[in-house]
């Protein structure tokens, strides 16, 4: 038992600890110019390597861009509904997670132009008698929480009276609800999707949902690099790196009229 003085020098010298431990993640925080929030375990976009490190078709992206703008960055992993949040209370200064650009979103925050068109799609086990969009009418639909699948799902719960929808953090939690059969479909990105099960033979995507999709990085209005970013997204779509990203990370060369390849106006804030 501490006597009164012996306590509070142990309190005192605990919170001198506490205060340079915080002192020292503020200043790690600040070392880089931009702090990106990324979704990681959303493949191909953003994900881990073996040894930790980040990978994926935005995480090269995000990459290249600070080195053509000389800027440093400090990649942090979000769940993907953490990434508007942090972006409004800037905690971060860019959003990677294949974030749709939607005027609901132009709303609040601030795209880049487009760089990859997508639409929906579903994936159901190899041996489902789900065959097609109107099979999903009636069953247990997962999809990501917040994501443009889980808009379409609550937009469209009446008309396929789906039993469930449940909703989860990451792909990797869907698909394994999925083959343990606690979910009869899974709704999300067509281009994740596909990567992340082509290896799989177990699953297969049974229907595509055209929804016009295109996706941007995803910033605070305020954030004043958004102009520059926006010319080297524009370089990139002119020099040939971002269909060489293309090529890398689907295996095909994107279309010649896609926004991968054409540059496109910075979207409109509402």
């Amino acid at each position: 038992m501490f006597i009164n003085g012996s306590f509070n020098r142990l309190l005192g010298g605990m919170l001198a600890i506490a205060i340079l431990a915080s002192a020292s993640i503020t200043s790690a925080a600040k070392a880089a110019d931009w702090t990106v929030g990324a979704n990681i375990g959303n493949v191909p976009w953003e994900f881990a390597e073996k040894d930790g490190s980040y990978t994926g078709f935005e995480v090269e992206l995000v990459n290249e861009l600070g080195k053509r703008l000389n800027q440093t960055v400090d990649i942090q992993n979000l769940p993907f509904e953490g990434v508007i949040p942090a972006l409004l209370s800037d905690r971060i200064q860019i959003g990677i997670a294949s974030m749709t650009i939607t005027d609901e979103r132009l709303k609040s925050l601030a795209f880049a132009q487009p760089y990859f068109d997508a639409d929906q799609s579903v994936t159901t086990l190899a041996t489902s008698s789900v065959t097609d969009l109107n099979g999903i009418k009636g069953t247990r639909v997962a999809v990501e929480s917040a994501a443009t699948s889980d808009i379409w799902a609550t937009k469209n719960e009446a008309e396929y009276s789906f039993e469930t929808i449940n909703r989860y953090d990451s792909m990797s939690s869907a698909i394994l609800d999925l083959q343990a059969g606690r979910v009869d479909a899974y709704i999300a990105d067509m281009p994740a999707i596909a990567y992340y099960i082509k290896d799989k033979p177990q699953f297969h995507i049974v229907a595509r949902i055209p929804t016009g999709e295109q996706y941007s990085l995803i910033f605070n209005k305020n954030f004043a690099d958004i102009g520059a970013i926006n010319g080297a997204i524009s370089e990139m779509k002119t020099d040939g790196f971002l269909a060489s990203l293309h090529k890398k990370w689907f295996g095909t060369e994107p279309a010649a009229d896609s926004s991968t390849v054409v540059v496109k106006p910075l979207p409109a804030v509402k």
